[in-house]
């Protein structure tokens, strides 16, 4: 097998160490994770695995082909599918041990007339409008008769201080009592931050379980998850005067050591990090454009050489403030990349 010349370095201890808490934040609610996008571009599988060792119980995945890709799941494991059952979705969905989450009158409709009794999960459309039923809706029956695990909603602003936050709430809890559901949701990774009042019976959280701080409140204890490194494919000496990489936009004040490493905005290492982005925690800046597979850094302080691997700083927080969003960031990581977990 030809090796690749990216990697993923994954800190396993960090991302149980995240999910753990979380899981304190929410007091007494069970704590889940979303593990869409594969895992966030980590692996689902894996993420899965490591989770459910630390007593994670409940899994959320966008699609079927998601909650396919994961099975066999492990009996004591809840997998819900957020996009529901689209027509297409129904013979695989009546099938298969994950549940889905019904949005709409359509997916309820349709589940009802083909799975009967069967356990699904209900989104409730509390503000967002994104998906889900509407409150006027479950309080005019339309579940009535369904065999709900879990009833849910998700917050439009949980990463800001809103009022739609507590509206979202208190909308979401006044359906207590409405359905047969044995649990309520509401509360994302910013959502746990926001207080206990928000964690109902069960939380959700994504971003913060991979190395992402959704609030302020967070920024002192998620640990960062995903560490990526490139091979050095050449490193010269660029004279004074000379510049580096598409139109120019970086010139050498100095004789200056660069290495060439083999990744670009192809590999999701956006454009926006040009002459902004650091390696090996800040000893190394990036110099120039980033093009689709290839960048240049400054390695005039340090021993480097063909062959040799950089630790691209890929810290979250810091992503987010040189303007890329650090959901993006994580789930753009494609796969070129060789994942390894330590």
């Amino acid at each position: 097998m030809i090796s690749a010349p990216l990697r993923l370095r994954l800190d396993g201890d960090a991302l149980v160490h995240n999910w753990r808490w979380l899981k304190g934040m929410g007091g007494s609610a069970a704590c889940g994770a979303a593990v869409k996008a594969d895992g966030y571009g980590l692996g689902a599988r894996e993420v899965v695995m490591r989770l459910a060792a630390a007593g994670c119980r409940d899994f959320f995945v966008a699609t079927w082909a998601e909650a396919e890709a994961l099975m066999p799941l492990g009996e004591a494991l809840s997998l819900s599918v957020l996009h529901g059952v689209r027509a297409a979705d129904m013979a695989v969905a009546v099938a298969h041990p994950a549940r889905p989450v019904l949005n709409s009158r359509e997916q309820v409709l349709r589940w009802r007339e083909a799975a009967g009794a069967r356990p699904c999960d209900v989104m409730v459309d509390t503000g967002m409008n994104r998906l889900g039923v509407s409150p006027d809706e479950v309080r005019d029956g339309l579940l009535d008769g369904l065999a709900i695990e879990t009833l849910m909603s998700h917050l439009a602003c949980g990463d800001e201080d809103h009022p739609m936050n507590p509206l979202q709430r208190d909308r979401l809890q006044a359906l207590a009592g409405r359905t047969s559901a044995r649990r309520m949701s509401l509360a994302n990774s910013a959502g746990i931050c926001l207080g206990r009042d928000y964690a109902f019976d069960l939380t959700r959280p994504g971003l913060a379980l991979y190395g992402g701080v959704p609030r302020a409140e967070a920024a002192e204890h998620i640990r960062q998850v995903v560490f990526p490194e490139a091979e050095v494919l050449q490193v010269r000496t660029v004279k004074a005067g000379e510049t580096v990489g598409y139109n120019a936009t970086w010139r050498a004040e100095r004789d200056t050591r660069v290495a060439i490493l083999n990744i670009g905005y192809a590999d999701g290492y956006a454009r926006a990090f040009s002459n902004a982005g650091t390696a090996e925690r800040g000893r190394f800046p990036l110099i120039g454009r980033v093009s689709m597979d290839l960048v240049a850094v400054d390695v005039s302080t340090g021993d480097c050489g063909e062959s040799g691997w950089i630790e691209i700083d890929y810290n979250l927080p810091e992503v987010s403030a040189a303007g890329v969003s650090a959901y993006e960031a994580l789930t753009r990581l494609d796969g070129r990349f060789t994942r390894y977990w330590r």
